[in-house]
């Protein structure tokens, strides 16, 4: 599956999931919820995928975590807050960049409309290296 046929079923699972819950809920039922979805619709998700980190060639377990990644190419970070600020978008891109991944969404379902609170976010550094 290519990343834009991931991401569609990503989205779809998720509005589906926000639709049957609404928002308010702590992010980690929103988690189990879309890993229930994704299993459902036969993708392979890693759930709260550990993120190392490596300075000076040295792999450092810092306990970050993504919250899912969906066939092994796209993150889904999941957040229930009153608005998406710039350090969710910096932390989401920290972590592909971390896992060598291009493609991530970041979904808060503290929304009344769930494409209020979807950002698509692109890992810049595979379009400036030639790969």
């Amino acid at each position: 599956m290519f990343e834009n046929e991931i991401t569609e079923q990503v989205i779809s699972a998720a509005i589906k999931v926000h639709k049957t819950l609404g928002p308010g809920l702590f992010e980690s039922a929103y988690e189990s919820c879309l890993y229930f979805e994704f299993f459902q619709r036969g993708l392979f998700v890693e759930r709260q995928k550990p993120i190392p980190v490596v300075y000076a060639e040295v792999k450092l377990d810092c306990g970050y975590r993504a919250d899912l990644v969906v066939e092994r190419k796209v993150i889904v970070e999941i957040k229930s807050v009153e608005a998406l600020n710039e350090i969710h978008l910096m932390q989401a891109i920290t972590h592909l960049r971390l896992l060598d991944l291009r493609v991530g969404l970041l979904i808060n379902f503290n929304v009344v409309r769930l494409s209020a609170g979807l950002r698509r976010v692109v890992n810049n550094y595979w379009e400036s290296h030639d790969l």
